[in-house]
């Protein structure tokens, strides 16, 4: 195989050779172009594929807001120069279409026909008229089966025959199954149902929600029977306020709570109750109200209210005076006709009579203001009781310094509590944490009342107990530990002071034998007598010997040696 590589390029690098320049560049130029081609064509395929979501351009206010919902769930949405919504591939363009039509995204333009690729399919061909039916349905169940939290679906629909007159028309119904995904609240959340309903009702002409059934396929229930689920929602809704009155008392306690313990410590403040009534009904009301009318404004740098307030104005009198004097009114009517008086008016007929009339009319101007309020839920009564607990004075010394002791052992302690005035303080600074309003019959109660604290004060008087009988323990071991030292020092002593005074009377019997030994030799040497000294003897005169010629040699090796020794023993 190696020959055969080297024998080819032989055979190329002989004819590269051969070629002349125009050839050579020639070729490197077609070398260059098909590389080109091949990186020019990579970058095109390699780029991503734009597919619409839409089949028709969106308005730009509509625009926006669909981009920034695909872009909340992290897809990359374009919008090109037509005003298409252009998406990556087409597997989430058929998600996202079902998806933001349950979610009320529709644009207005687009025909809901558009989002079901059925431009093949045919209505108005009768042969047709079964497998368009199959293929609606299909249609729907993908789609359906492309939201969150479908696991499947199964639709029925029902297509009645077209006639002559609309009164004679059957409606178009669906029938959807839906099986949720495990752990899902799709088929449980009422705006989630009114989504799939709302895309149902979008994907088939003629369908209307009210012809639509959508039913659980685990339980067997119908969900989209809104009219029965006004219990569950009045349920939810005094839920939410529930949450809201206790959200409510729970910041109301915390921010009462926080301001105390800062002046009392975090054990000293409880909490007895926080209670929150509330109207949570919505009120409309229109009216008038009449009020005074201000002449003069307060002063604000006076201590004192100086503004002028009057009920009215005047702004029109008229002052009337009549007086007549000759025959009394006669109020029989025209001339020629017979009167219908009353008796009284025709015997009063012809008398002489005088008539006076006098009166005044006076316009006033009153300051009408009208008005209309919506009024939202609002606290009808606020009740909070606060206790904190006085202090405890412990430890306590005596004149020596010494910690004074209960009967039991423990701590001796004494209480002092709050003060009145202290209360009346604290009562004010509760008041204003929670907008008291005597109006509305709030109540705000601070006491003084001792915590119990039994259990602490026993924990705490354990602990001071076995603190002292530990430091009593570890005083009597030490001190028996110093004992076994100081009478270990002294056996040692003692020991030391037998070994040497045995060891300098072993000393003092070799001297003397030594002694003895070197006085034989000596008489015997004096009398002339040959001494025949044994091996033992022999070597330890050699021994001797040779340890006197290095003490003379090396005398401070030997001073070493012998320091060493004594160092030893």
């Amino acid at each position: 195989m190696n020959e055969w590589f080297k024998k080819t390029f032989g055979t190329i690098k002989e004819k590269w050779g051969k070629w002349s320049l125009v050839q050579k560049i020639i070729l490197i130029g077609v070398i260059v172009v098909v590389i080109a081609a091949i990186i020019i064509l990579l970058s095109v395929s390699s780029n991503k594929a734009s597919v619409r979501l839409f089949n028709s351009p969106v308005e730009a206010a509509q625009q926006r807001s669909i981009v920034s919902r695909l872009q909340r769930d992290g897809i990359d949405a374009d919008v090109d120069g037509e005003g298409y919504i252009t998406v990556e591939s087409n597997d989430i363009a058929k998600k996202y279409r079902s998806q933001l039509v349950a979610e009320g995204y529709l644009p207005k333009e687009t025909d809901p026909w558009s989002l079901f690729d059925t431009q093949k399919w045919t209505r108005t061909s009768f042969d047709d008229r079964v497998n368009w039916k199959r293929a609606m349905e299909g249609q729907v169940e993908q789609h359906l089966e492309q939201l969150d939290g479908i696991r499947s679906a199964h639709v029925t629909l029902s297509l009645p025959e077209e006639t002559a007159f609309a009164d004679d028309q059957n409606p178009t119904t669906a029938s959807v199954i839906l099986f949720p995904k495990y752990g899902s609240d799709v088929l449980s959340s009422r705006s989630k149902v009114q989504g799939i309903q709302h895309l149902v009702e979008l994907s088939v002409e003629g369908l209307t929600s009210d012809n639509i059934s959508l039913v659980n396929g685990d339980t067997n229930e119908e969900i989209n029977d809104f009219d029965s689920m006004e219990a569950a929602d009045r349920i939810n809704n005094i839920d939410k306020q529930q949450k809201l009155i206790r959200k409510l008392e729970s910041k109301y306690s915390t921010d009462v709570v926080t301001a105390l313990q800062k002046t009392y410590g975090t054990d000293r403040v409880r909490i007895a109750n926080m209670k929150i009534d509330m109207d949570m009904s919505e009120r409309e009301s229109n009216g008038k109200k009449y009020s005074g009318i201000n002449i003069k404004d307060d002063n604000p740098n006076t201590v004192y209210d100086d503004s002028i307030t009057v009920e009215s104005l005047k702004l029109s009198e008229e002052t009337v005076i009549k007086s007549q004097t000759g025959t009394g009114y006669n109020p029989e009517g025209p001339a020629g006709i017979e009167g219908q008086n009353p008796p009284v008016y025709s015997d009063m007929s012809n008398v002489i009579g005088e008539t006076k009339e006098e009166g005044a009319k006076i316009n006033y101007a009153l300051n009408e203001e009208h008005y209309s309020e919506t009024k939202s839920p609002t606290i009808d009564r606020v009740t909070i009781s606060v206790n904190i607990d006085g202090t405890w004075d412990y430890p306590q010394y005596d004149e020596k310094g010494k910690i004074k002791r209960s009967p039991s052992g423990g701590y001796l302690r004494e209480y002092y509590g709050i003060s009145d005035e202290e209360l009346a303080e604290v009562t004010r600074l509760v008041k204003n944490a929670v907008g008291f309003n005597a109006a509305r019959g709030d109540s705000v109660e601070v006491t003084n009342i001792k915590i119990d604290r039994t259990e602490q004060f026993r924990e705490e008087d354990a602990r001071l107990i076995k603190s002292e009988n530990t430091k009593r323990t570890i005083m009597f071991v030490l001190i028996g530990i110093a004992i076994v030292l100081v009478l270990f020092i002294i056996f040692r002593l003692i020991s030391k002071e037998i070994e040497r005074r045995k060891r300098l009377r072993e000393e003092e019997l070799l001297r003397r034998q030594q002694q003895e030994r070197e006085q034989a030799l000596w008489d015997a040497k004096e009398q002339g007598m040959e001494v025949t000294l044994s091996v033992e003897e022999r070597r330890r005169a050699e021994l001797q010997e040779n340890a006197i010629a290095m003490a003379k040699e090396h005398p401070e090796d030997v001073a070493m040696l012998i320091r060493t020794w004594l160092m030893e023993e």
